[in-house]
């Protein structure tokens, strides 16, 4: 009881001087405000480490291990090692080449589709298969045993693009290094660009219907754009041209 008591006498003590204004407690001993205190030293902030982050540039990567690839053996590990394309984590297969690399005419399509992810090789679907045919027409093919009737094909991109899309304009940056190495090492007489994707990688110009047939130059080596199976397939009438284009492409060959 006698601790009780002393709590509510000291509770009505604390309101009283509430109301008498107090609103702070005070120190036993006083305590002179207007005395100058001793400046305190000053503490130095911490600066946080910086933390130095080099921007890795994947086409400038693309182009060191290009030119590390001394073979077209080694110029596949350096491409199916290239950690900087998204496209090879949605992709099943590196489709690298087909054909005979000693062959005197080299093929560069666009990108693998559905088949060709499938496969590993390039040119093997409905596509493909009309590739096949039309330079059979003209006594070539991937699987010709003599070098000067042989055909060699690769693609712009190694990995399918989701759902077939073309590829963007970052996408061909950087694997185009590895593509113009594949072209010196493979050493053909004659690059045919099948298609638009093609063209703009090699040619820096798009418009196959206007390009078709035309000779262009490639890292020295004479070109011909032509039309992409796949768009023959969906405009068979655009077949005539395809024809006129092997058959030029056949008289430079014997030339």
């Amino acid at each position: 009881m006698e601790s009780q008591l002393e709590y509510h006498t000291a509770l009505a003590w604390l309101e009283w001087q509430v109301e008498l204004g107090a609103d702070e407690a005070i120190g036993e001993s006083p305590v002179d405000r207007f005395a100058v205190s001793e400046p305190q030293p000053a503490v130095a902030p911490v600066a946080s480490p910086a933390v130095k982050t080099e921007e890795i540039d994947p086409v400038v990567e693309a182009r060191l291990a290009a030119k590390r690839a001394d073979s077209l053996e080694a110029l596949r590990a350096e491409m199916e090692a290239f950690a900087h394309c998204d496209l090879r984590r949605g992709a099943r297969s590196f489709v690298f080449s087909d054909g005979n690399p000693a062959a005197r005419l080299m093929i560069v399509g666009e990108a693998p589709g559905r088949d060709e992810d499938i496969q590993g090789k390039p040119f093997v679907g409905r596509a493909g298969q009309l590739l096949d045919r039309m330079f059979d027409a003209i006594g070539m093919g991937r699987d010709h045993p003599d070098a000067n009737q042989a055909l060699y094909i690769t693609n712009i991109l190694p990995w399918r693009p989701p759902q077939n899309r073309d590829p963007s304009p970052a996408e061909m940056a950087m694997m185009l290094p590895f593509v113009t190495r594949h072209i010196e090492l493979a050493a053909p007489e004659i690059v045919v660009l099948m298609g638009n994707i093609s063209c703009d990688g090699l040619l820096g110009r798009r418009g196959i219907t206007r390009l078709r047939g035309q000779w262009q130059e490639v890292m020295g080596r004479p070109a011909l754009p032509m039309f992409h199976p796949a768009y023959l397939l969906r405009q068979p009438a655009k077949k005539r041209e395809a024809w006129a284009d092997l058959l030029a492409l056949k008289a430079r060959l014997v030339r």
